[in-house]
């Protein structure tokens, strides 16, 4: 089964706007975008582990907290950040009215004031949506100036089946906006994966960003970490925006952004544990606990799928007959009557849905084991809505006849573009108020 991950867009980019968009999206990269996404205080202290240089700063999940760092800073000049897993915290607004995810404070007392105001609320942005992310901590740090800022990111390209480093002299800036209006100030760098990044690759990326002489060595050896960072933590995304040289000539990473490859789990066992469930869909979370693939869309006909490919493929031809998908739900080869019932409470949790689509190649199961399945958790849930199912396969015939010896409202079609029709027009007919029929569907119907 290919595997989606938790954020993951990547898929049904097609079918959808996605819910979280990469931070740099470049016409000549196809980036890969299966990847955890970690706050930004972890990201900080990955840095420190590999001795790169960042702001002295920690956590806090209380205003007291908050307050206590702060004074451990010992610094004045000091920012406080909204720890949501979403970009554009600077600008965006908290639900009690609250203005900008980061600002800057200049005492412990202005720490705790503000932590209190951002703690336990909800900070809107360009990517979160009206709803919003949960703000559970915020991240403390001194303030420092820089004299340039940089952008620069570790990123893996599907394209080139590679890693690629992307880099600008317009760092602290929205880079998506850079890339828009001024994209030849943006530079990408191919990486051979077994040779990796040299002194010379290194040094090369830091003159043309414009670091000043006495700082090229040190920026050097940074881009040099960050790239270990992204190998060794199996990372998909290393985002440092801005990478600056302070006023003192110092190389900082000032923010960032990391993602990892959720396939890596098995061997990023730390890594995954700082997943932040609060921060995702809960939908999605729950899904992933059962073992499904799901993305809720904003469509109103229900996909219960095995199979990426099948599913986009199911998406697909849903489309192309007028309807709209509402959700991407792969069940994968365990599609057991658990594994079916709880896809089916994911899809009719959402209100919109008034179709649902099952299309499953019974190779792994049978045909007549999903039917069953089906036609348990028919019952079980009551569903009102009609249901079309394709199914293909082993035994697909047994299957066939316990669904039309049922009794229950469901259409059994065996072709793909006859059953994609139905799924559309049944839709409708549940939309104009005439459903359900009087009787239950006619076993010889084929749509």
């Amino acid at each position: 089964m290919f595997r989606l991950g938790r954020n993951s867009r990547a898929l049904v980019s097609a079918f959808a706007a996605p819910k979280l968009s990469p931070s740099i999206r470049l016409p000549s990269i196809s980036q890969q975008r299966r990847a955890l996404s970690i706050h930004e205080y972890r990201s900080a202290d990955l840095l420190r582990e590999y001795g790169i240089d960042i702001p002295k700063g920690a956590v806090a999940h209380t205003p007291a907290e908050a307050e206590t760092v702060a004074k451990s800073i010992g610094n004045d000049d000091m920012v406080i950040k909204a720890q949501v897993l979403a970009g554009g915290r600077g600008k965006g607004s908290f639900d009690n009215g609250l203005k900008g995810g980061v600002r800057v404070i200049y005492s412990p007392t202005e720490a705790k004031m503000f932590a209190e105001q951002m703690i336990g609320h909800r900070l809107v942005t360009k990517q979160t949506g009206a709803d919003g992310r949960l703000c559970n901590s915020v991240y403390i740090c001194e303030r420092k100036f820089a004299r340039r800022e940089f952008y620069l990111a570790v990123l893996m390209d599907r394209g080139s089946q590679g890693p690629v480093i992307v880099s600008s002299s317009q760092g602290g800036m929205d880079i998506e906006g850079v890339a828009k209006e001024n994209p030849e100030a943006i530079t990408t760098t191919y990486i051979d994966i077994n040779v990796g990044v040299t002194d010379d690759i290194a040094r090369g990326i830091a003159t043309k960003l414009g670091f000043s002489e006495q700082c090229i060595e040190e920026a050097r050896e940074s881009i040099q970490k960050l790239y270990k960072i992204f190998l060794e933590k199996d990372a998909t995304q290393i985002e440092i925006n801005p990478l600056s040289e302070t006023s003192d000539h110092k190389v900082m990473c000032m923010d960032a952004k990391f993602g990892f490859d959720d396939n890596a789990e098995f061997r990023q066992k730390e890594v995954f544990e700082w997943r932040d469930t609060t921060q995702e869909d809960a939908e999605e979370v729950r899904a992933a606990e059962h073992g499904l693939n799901f993305i809720k869309l904003d469509g109103d006909i229900g996909c219960l799928v095995n199979g990426a490919g099948l599913a986009m493929a199911t998406m697909d031809i849903i489309k192309l007959n007028g309807g709209q998908p509402a959700n991407f739900l792969d069940v994968g080869g365990g599609a057991t009557p658990a594994a079916i019932k709880e896809a089916f409470e994911l899809i009719t949790s959402d209100p919109k849905v008034t179709a649902i689509f099952v299309n499953i190649f019974g190779g792994i199961v049978r045909c007549d084991a999903i039917a069953h399945g089906l036609i348990a958790t028919a019952k079980d849930l009551d569903l009102k809505i009609p249901i079309i199912a394709r199914l293909q396969g082993t035994n697909m015939e047994s299957a066939h006849k316990l669904i039309n010896d049922s009794g229950m409202k469901i259409f059994s079609i065996d072709d793909l573009q006859n059953a994609a029709e139905k799924a559309v027009q049944l839709s409708k007919v549940v939309k104009m108020g005439a459903w359900p029929p009087v009787s239950p569907p006619d076993e010889n119907d084929n749509g």
